[in-house]
């Protein structure tokens, strides 16, 4: 594996702004994790293609990075190329139809935002969630009872080595926290079919939803976001409420005092701060109730 051939290959060569050896902890909502060895913010079509083929010449891993609210990343740092999208990507339309055209790389809350001002309905729910737009569709993001894929019309990805393809809405299946999207593939754009509205109530539903998660939720302080999938019907912070475990802390992470399915950045955090304090919340929630909590978060750079 040669990063170094990469980065040379690359530099100049694509439409791309490549940095060597870029802290993540700058680029994640958690405020966590070392450096990546390569990171590339790739800012066409045809440039996103050429990078790809280069990091597979060369043996260099390689991973999409959207907004970073979803990510633990280790304190090690990623030893590949973390791809962001970014200029091309980033494009929002709406068609006259009540159809929004966003591409991967778009900020999430911006979509949300500008669907207010075209008076479309159908994305409140999905007021102050952070993230990017593919990040949002891939995990089929949203509450416990709404979600982002049954608002899906189509969806153009492109499959590495293979060219792009284009899927329609139906023909994905959507779940909570997952999609059948490929997980080899990678979302370039998403076309939304949303409900023409009155502004006034789409900016109150927004306020109201926004307003409940201010009231429930740790938005001042670094997070990845829920950090455990609800099992079933029941609610992973109800149950680690239930334990007690409000509070508990190792190092620097902490699970919050408000909201017991985030655990937080209170300063310094490391990965392993924030994994300890995972594997303890999990044992014990196993031993009190009897339930395996799964991970909501994505894990980068860890060996093992």
């Amino acid at each position: 594996m040669s990063v170094f051939n990469a980065y040379m290959a690359l530099s100049g060569a694509v439409d791309a702004d490549l940095l060597r050896d870029e802290r993540l902890s700058h680029r994640t909502t958690y405020r966590i994790g070392g450096p990546a060895a390569l990171f590339a913010t790739v800012n066409s079509y045809s440039s996103l293609v050429r990078t790809l083929s280069v990091l597979r010449r060369e043996g260099v891993e390689w991973v999409i990075l959207g907004r970073g609210s979803n990510v633990l990343v280790s304190d090690e740092g990623y030893d590949g190329c973390v791809i962001k999208l970014g200029r091309e990507f980033s494009r929002i339309t709406f068609s006259e139809d009540g159809c929004v055209t966003a591409g991967a790389g778009a900020n999430l809350s911006k979509l949300v935002s500008e669907t207010l001002s075209h008076g479309l309905s159908g994305l409140e729910f999905c007021v102050g969630i952070p993230g990017s737009v593919g990040g949002a569709v891939s995990m089929d993001a949203g509450t416990r009872h709404e979600w982002v894929g049954p608002r899906v019309q189509s969806l153009v990805a492109l499959r590495p080595g293979g060219g792009m393809c284009r899927y329609a809405g139906p023909d994905i299946e959507w779940g909570y926290r997952w999609s059948s999207i490929p997980a080899d593939e990678i979302i370039l754009e998403v076309t939304l079919a949303l409900t023409p509205a009155a502004k006034a109530g789409i900016a109150e539903e927004m306020e109201r939803r926004l307003a409940r998660r201010r009231a429930t939720q740790p938005m001042g302080r670094p997070s990845c976001g829920s950090v455990f999938r609800d099992p079933g019907d029941a609610s992973a912070g109800r149950l680690i409420e239930s334990c007690g475990l409000k509070g508990y802390a190792v190092g620097g992470a902490q699970v919050s005092d408000q909201h017991a399915n985030f655990i937080v950045n209170m300063g310094g955090a490391k990965a392993s701060d924030v994994l300890a304090v995972m594997g303890h919340v999990h044992d014990v929630v196993a031993q009190n109730h009897g339930v395996d909590l799964r991970p909501e978060v994505k894990c980068l750079g860890f060996r093992g």
